[in-house]
């Protein structure tokens, strides 16, 4: 971020289920990194992936931010009244020739990437035109060259997308768009200069730098936060069975967030108001604290 830049942040949560202590420390993280900074901090509810999400889930998470203290500058922007700024991108995109459509399906691919090199990466099959009687399933952005970039948690990150990652999908077969592409596209629209999220979106942020620059977009600074695992080792969400934020106390919950992202709140805090909890927060936060490696909750979540 530059002086002539204020900060904005976000927190973009995707309706797919309710809130769950991973999604409060990536919650708490990105508004105290905002808030202390005197910066906006901006709620958008990533629901362009229709089939996932969950009827009554985004209602839910506004209501548990609100019951959280986690107060959000603006109106809250919902992906799936924003279809019209996807197209626009693609269609810049494609109009400058970035983007081509792919016949391969998913097992072709796999069987294709696996005989050649014991990969999975796309290998390009459709990169100079549809195999003769196939029809588009999706459309994918040519990628080439290194991303380089500093992230303020994780270090230095460096990925050939080329050959880590391979053209990726903007536009899937059933028409919805790909969360890479509405991100990018989001954040530009609202000015976002800081994404403070969990780690478990480090993988993709070379696409995004990527079609920022496709797109003439500026590129964000980026934090990524440690993720929450379980017992096993798995990242907390719903697919493990992460247990609803909403069953525990607010204040309760706070210390904990702080505490997993090594802020060290006093043992004097047990017990307090969560008025008093977030200003000492906001007062104490220190970013060079959050460790970067996965782990678990410091208490039950």
């Amino acid at each position: 971020m530059t002086a002539h830049r204020p900060y904005v942040g976000r927190f973009a949560p995707s309706p797919t289920g309710p809130l769950h202590f991973g999604s409060l420390v990536a919650a708490v993280g990105s508004f105290l990194d905002a808030r202390s900074r005197a910066g906006r901090w901006l709620l958008r509810i990533e629901d362009v992936d229709a089939p996932r999400a969950v009827p009554g889930a985004a209602d839910g998470i506004l209501k548990t931010l609100e019951r959280f203290g986690l107060d959000w500058d603006g109106d809250v922007v919902w992906q799936s009244a924003r279809l019209d700024q996807y197209r626009d991108g693609f269609e810049r995109l494609k109009a400058a020739g970035h983007v081509f459509p792919c016949a391969c399906t998913r097992r072709e691919i796999a069987d294709s990437a696996l005989a050649r090199d014991g990969s999975r990466i796309y290998p390009g099959t459709c990169r100079g035109g549809l195999p003769p009687g196939r029809r588009a399933h999706a459309w994918r952005v040519r990628v080439g060259g290194r991303i380089e970039f500093d992230d303020r948690i994780q270090g230095h990150q460096e990925e050939d997308l080329a050959t880590e990652v391979g053209d990726f999908v903007v536009l899937r077969g059933d028409g919805q768009f790909a969360y890479q592409l509405a991100v990018v596209v989001d954040d530009a629209a609202a000015g976002v200069t800081d994404v403070v999220r969990g780690a478990d979106l480090l993988g993709s942020t070379g696409r995004q730098i990527h079609l920022q620059h496709l797109l003439g977009h500026p590129t964000p600074t980026y934090a990524h936060l440690p993720v929450v695992v379980n017992a096993a080792g798995e990242k907390l969400s719903k697919q493990t069975l992460a247990l609803p934020v909403d069953d525990l106390v607010a204040p309760d919950a706070w210390l904990g967030a702080l505490a997993f992202l090594g802020q060290n709140p006093p043992a004097a805090l047990r017990g307090a108001a969560l008025t008093e909890i977030r200003r000492w927060a906001l007062d104490h936060w220190s970013p060079t604290g959050i460790p970067r490696q996965a782990a678990g909750p410091p208490g039950p979540a």
